[in-house]
């Protein structure tokens, strides 16, 4: 990772620099074979260049003809990752560059979905401790702790968001680092009666691997919460690579149920619960909408583009963006008011499994 200049003139000549490179490298070969069942029948679902950050490059999404597993062809590399994710801070994206679609993303971290999942683990015996993985700031325990109010909350986190979260009470142990390093997982082994894994899987290299993981830390009898974007959501096709689900570049695989249900009873695993109808998160409509709207209007200054959007680009974005609100309002209304249709339906967008172990 370059230095962190103090100018913008000097960040962006640092950014250009690095970027004279290409990003193939960023990318790992390219595979002939599906990542989840091995099959060589594959299909590509999904081209695009990233809709959020708008930095350079161009990422498929294939599709396996045999399992339907989606997953990100050829995949970035542990650089390519730390590339695309760098500048990439969803609570100011609204300062820095194309902040729509973030204030339309954030609706899944919402306190009343966050009470609803928190509420999915009710029917179970009350956690004593609860692990939640990929935690962020740590928003999920916040809310967790008025439906569990007896129950100790850890996070973990691969960036310092986490020490954050426990510096403001949220959670009470912060773990940097990811569930696979070998010394985290040993450390905390048997130790938790939940861990929950929020929109997070997706993100990992190998969910296989984070499933195992997620095992090791849970108690004999504990249970593993986890919630997905629903591949076989049909926002999908109909609204192409303008779904925020596809996520691209951040999105590495793209898991259907069938395919987490059998992995997850390969492990040992006791099926407790499905769900398609409350993880579902109502924003494609307008999701989709943000992300048309960062990606026609002119954008705001970023150190990765070649130069800064001139004064009258400027005063033309903030005349638009002013002038598309209303319409942007009107598209999470309808988002809203659909939401019990498409929870119904094949339009659901996420799906819950409780698993125990």
């Amino acid at each position: 990772m370059p230095p962190t200049p103090q100018s913008t003139a000097e960040r962006r000549a640092a950014w250009l620099s690095e970027l004279a490179q290409g990003t193939d490298r960023f990318h790992e070969p390219r595979r002939d074979d599906c990542p989840w069942c091995g099959s060589k029948r594959l299909r590509t679902r999904l081209r695009t260049p990233d809709l959020r950050q708008r930095k350079p490059g161009t990422f498929v999404v294939d599709e396996c003809g045999d399992c339907a597993h989606a997953f990100q062809n050829p995949r970035l590399t542990a650089e390519g990752v730390a590339f695309y994710h760098r500048d990439y801070h969803p609570d100011r994206q609204a300062d820095a560059h194309d902040g729509l679609a973030e204030r339309i993303l954030a609706a899944r971290a919402g306190h009343g979905r966050h009470l609803a999942a928190a509420r999915a683990m009710l029917p179970h015996p009350e956690p004593e401790s609860w692990l939640d993985v990929g935690t962020g700031h740590g928003y999920f325990p916040a809310v967790a702790k008025e439906i569990h109010p007896y129950t100790a909350f850890d996070g973990l986190d691969p960036t310092r968001r986490v020490d954050k979260a426990r510096a403001a009470g949220r959670v009470e142990e912060a773990h940097r680092g990811r569930l696979t390093d070998p010394e985290i997982a040993e450390r905390l082994r048997a130790r938790y009666d939940v861990v929950s894994m929020f929109h997070h899987l997706e993100h990992t290299p190998d969910p296989r691997e984070e499933l195992r993981a997620a095992l090791t830390v849970l108690r004999p009898g504990g249970h593993l919460l986890v919630e997905v974007p629903d591949p076989d959501c049909a926002f999908g096709p109909l609204l192409g690579k303008w779904w925020v689900s596809y996520g691209q570049p951040r999105h590495l695989h793209l898991m259907p149920l069938p395919n987490l249900l059998a992995e997850l009873e390969s492990l040992g695993c006791e099926i407790v619960s499905t769900d398609r109808r409350e993880p579902h998160i109502p924003y494609d409509l307008s999701g989709a909408l943000a992300l048309v709207l960062s990606r026609v209007l002119p954008g705001l200054d970023a150190p990765w583009r070649p130069a800064p959007p001139t004064a009258l680009q400027r005063r033309l974005r903030l005349a638009l963006t002013r002038a598309s609100a209303p319409l942007l309002a009107s598209a999470v209304a309808l988002d809203h008011l659909l939401a019990p249709l498409f929870r119904r339906t094949r339009f659901s967008n996420a799906y819950r499994i409780i698993a125990r172990r």
